[in-house]
């Protein structure tokens, strides 16, 4: 395994039901446990090799149930380590294309909690299998191959000394992320490299946590507010470990967040979610803001390689990069880990052309999502097809009704955390709410209220 993050350590539960050894190679010097300062603990720290693990990170619904089927208890573990578990539609503020969904309790349920924390928890976990050794401080600079390179047969190595290497494998696997190096080393053993889908988005975000208190939100766990043509920021609350709230400001196309108290305060107060604004203006800072870019989404199509070598692949970020504010990237790569444990326990013939086929389809509802929902701005270069223009209408028409009808809201989260393919948002039931649904406009909060129509929490008692 190339790799030892999250895509990294999901693949190494699933090789290990069948492999005799596995073997996770990451460049870095792993963190271990909780940092502490006195004697007690402050919280996870994030690691060189992941500069977004100081980012909010989110895993979705259908992401926590994947990780308790290869984990078995390990939501409970969550929760003994601080994470809050939320109600995703009873317990969060839902701005979508500026229009307030209407809450209502559900089973959708997830967990408000640092990178740093899910890593570690699956980290020691995938650890304590039998036939799995992680080994740091050790770089990956090529691939062995047979001599005809149709087999590659295991990984050159350099560790932290500089001393250099090779390591044979049956089978090695890049969950490197998105600086995948698997492009160059193909071309390397003479295969062409894989098409690429590239949508620039240009996306700044950043985030800072703050000490959690009784009535902040209204007494809720979380607040968004999407971007949208003609409003490229963006804006989320969630809890996290340690009673805190972790506030992520995003801008696309080269909105550029600030990081001072005022300079965020002041954007997130151009957001139809104005809780989030409060937060910020009232809430103790609990940490640093970080920064973080990202340019593209990028999608590398594997499974349309007529020749590819025996006893690779690549998952993860390495083979689809989405964009950061949709939070789709750990499910996906805990999906791609559960096809890949599914797959072996069928056997290893023609792996990777089974698995990038399959994987193809995992991915291809995400993508969908989060692509379609990008070229809804016009600086976003994209093929617009009228299937798109379409879903994107009514979608916005959805959000709409939705202010009123919390099946409509319901149906939407689904989605959202791949629970449901997107085509159920048109089942007939579906789309007849939508059609005999409100169209108010979309929610904009004046200044001191939280929704438009009411004061906040912080000056009236619901």
């Amino acid at each position: 395994m190339i790799g030892a993050s999250i895509g990294g350590l999901l693949a190494a539960r699933a090789l290990s039901e069948t492999c005799a050894e596995v073997v996770l190679l990451d460049r870095d010097r792993l963190p271990a446990g909780p940092a502490a300062r006195g004697g007690v603990p402050v919280g996870y720290a994030a690691r060189r090799g992941v500069p977004q693990g100081r980012q909010l990170h989110v895993l979705l619904a259908r992401g926590r149930q994947v990780l308790e089927e290869l984990f078995p208890g390990l939501g409970a573990e969550l929760s003994r380590r601080g994470a809050p578990a939320v109600d995703l539609h009873g317990e969060v503020h839902w701005y979508n294309d500026g229009h307030r969904m209407r809450r209502a309790p559900s089973t959708l349920h997830a967990f408000g909690m640092s990178r740093p924390l899910l890593e570690d928890a699956v980290r020691e976990r995938v650890a304590a299998l039998a036939g799995v050794r992680i080994v740091t401080e050790v770089e990956v600079t090529g691939l062995t191959a047979t001599d005809d390179h149709r087999r590659v047969t295991g990984v050159r190595t350099r560790l932290g000394d500089g001393a250099v290497g090779t390591l044979a494998a049956d089978l090695v696997v890049d969950t490197g992320g998105r600086g995948s190096r698997s492009p160059l080393w193909l071309t390397e053993l003479g295969y062409r490299p894989a098409a690429e889908e590239r949508v620039d988005v240009g996306v700044t975000y950043v985030t800072r946590s703050y000490r959690r208190e009784p009535g902040q939100l209204d007494g809720l766990l979380g607040a968004l507010a999407n971007a949208m043509p003609g409003q490229p920021r963006g804006g989320i609350v969630a809890p996290q470990e340690g009673d805190r709230f972790a506030v992520a400001l995003s801008g696309m196309l080269g909105e550029q967040p600030p990081t001072d108290d005022r300079g965020m305060a002041a954007f997130a107060a151009a957001l139809p979610a104005p809780q989030i604004a409060e937060l910020l203006r009232t809430a103790t800072p609990a940490g640093e803001p970080a920064r973080m870019r990202f340019p593209a989404s990028v999608r590398r199509r594997y499974e349309r390689l007529r020749r590819f070598p025996a006893g690779y692949l690549v998952m993860g970020d390495a083979l689809c990069s989405f964009n950061p504010v949709y939070g789709q990237g750990m499910t996906v790569a805990a999906l791609e880990a559960h096809l890949l444990g599914t797959l072996l326990r069928r056997g290893d013939d023609r792996l990777a052309r089974r698995f990038f086929r399959r994987a193809a389809r995992v991915i291809d509802g995400p993508w969908s999502i989060s692509v379609g929902t990008d070229l809804r701005f016009p600086g976003v270069t994209g093929r617009r097809t009228p299937a798109v223009r379409f879903v994107n209408a009514y979608v916005n028409r959805l959000h709409a009704a939705a202010t009123a009808d919390p099946a409509l809201g319901a149906a939407f989260l689904r989605v959202l955390n791949l629970i449901d393919p997107p085509a159920r948002l048109l089942a007939p039931g579906v789309a007849l709410r939508v059609l005999r649904g409100a169209r108010p406009a979309p929610t904009v909060a004046p200044a001191g209220t939280a929704d438009g129509q009411r004061p906040s929490a912080s000056s009236m008692a619901r």
